[in-house]
Parts: structure tokens; C-alpha cells; sequence
């Protein structure tokens, strides 16, 4: 199946071999590669530590990523958290899904399907592998609160994963704390 949805622009620097979507930097990697590193550096620092170090890394670059799109494409609020899962979902991350937002709370459920981190450690793992994503809509949801000039405090939670054996996609809930 071929999905049709619009193209996310790819422009190469023919000088210096830069990849850059919407004027932001980028690389481009094989998913085996990700993976990979990813396994390697859980199995290294253990999944909590990992996923501890991962969330700052995560919310930070969520929040900058928000800042400079919503400059770039002249959106505000929540409609940069909306384009910030259209675009995860266009770039391999996840189909990214928003199931419910609260506007006055920023409590929301994002569904996502074919994870790569479920691809990667497959639906009978028997655990949550999708705990990178935890921070990336506590930081996106946080910048556009702060956009419409509230603010907010957001936890996120993994409530299920397509790799934990029993569910056939991965169910994130944010929630003030």
C-alpha cells in the first residue's frame, strides 16, 4: 500500500552534502543503524537510566523543534504540536495519531501504529519500547502552551505498546502534573 500524503521537502547542500527540511538540519540513516544504537546504548546504561537521559534530550529538542517550525511555517499553538505529528509520522518514526486533546489542560491520548521500535524489537517482546517518544509531547504541548501564553506542566505516560504482545498499537496519555 502507497500512502499518499504531502511530500516532506529534502534539500541537499551541493557544497557541503547538508540535509535540511524547512531550512532544519537533518540526517538521514538507515533504521537498522538507529536501532542498533539504540539497543546498544539501553543495554549499556540500562532502560531506566536510558530512558531518564532520553527525556531531557527528547522535550528539548521538542520544544526547539516547535519554536523554529512555527516560525517557519507561520502556525501557532496547538496547530504546531498537530504539524509536529503530521511530520513525525512523514519521516519514519510512527503513524502518529491524536486521539483527544484538552486545550485548557493540555491532557492528551496519542495513538501510534507501526512504532519503529515495535518494527524493531518486534510485537512479542513482552515490554514497553516506545519510551523515547514520552517526552516528545510533554515538550511540543508544553512550547504551544506557552505559545497561546499558558502554561503548563505535562507528564506522559506509555499506557500500552504494539511490542508488549497484546495490543496491536502503542497509546501514549499526557496529563498535567
Amino acid at each position: 500500500m502507497t500512502l499518499h500524503s504531502p511530500q516532506v521537502p529534502i534539500n541537499v547542500d551541493p557544497a557541503t552534502g547538508v540535509w535540511t527540511t524547512d531550512n532544519l538540519p537533518m540526517i538521514y540513516m538507515p533504521r537498522h543503524f538507529f536501532i542498533n544504537y539504540h539497543s546498544a546504548m539501553e543495554k549499556a546504561l540500562g532502560e531506566a537510566s536510558y530512558a531518564r537521559a532520553l527525556w531531557d534530550v527528547g522535550y528539548k529538542s521538542a520544544w526547539q523543534w516547535c519554536q523554529r517550525e512555527s516560525a517557519t511555517h507561520k502556525l501557532r499553538g496547538l496547530d504546531v504540536f498537530r504539524h509536529y505529528m503530521q511530520r513525525l509520522s512523514q519521516r519514519g518514526w510512527a503513524q502518529f495519531s491524536v486521539q483527544s486533546i484538552d486545550a485548557a489542560t493540555g491532557s492528551a491520548s496519542i495513538r501510534l501504529d507501526h512504532s519503529v521500535f515495535v518494527l524493531g524489537a518486534g510485537p512479542d517482546a513482552g515490554r514497553k519500547t516506545c519510551y523515547l517518544f514520552a517526552s516528545w509531547f510533554p515538550g511540543s504541548l508544553e512550547w504551544a502552551a506557552r505559545d497561546e501564553g499558558r502554561s503548563w506542566k505535562l507528564e506522559c505516560t506509555e499506557v500500552q505498546c504494539a511490542s508488549e504482545g497484546s495490543h496491536d498499537h502503542c497509546l501514549f496519555n499526557t496529563k498535567p502534573v
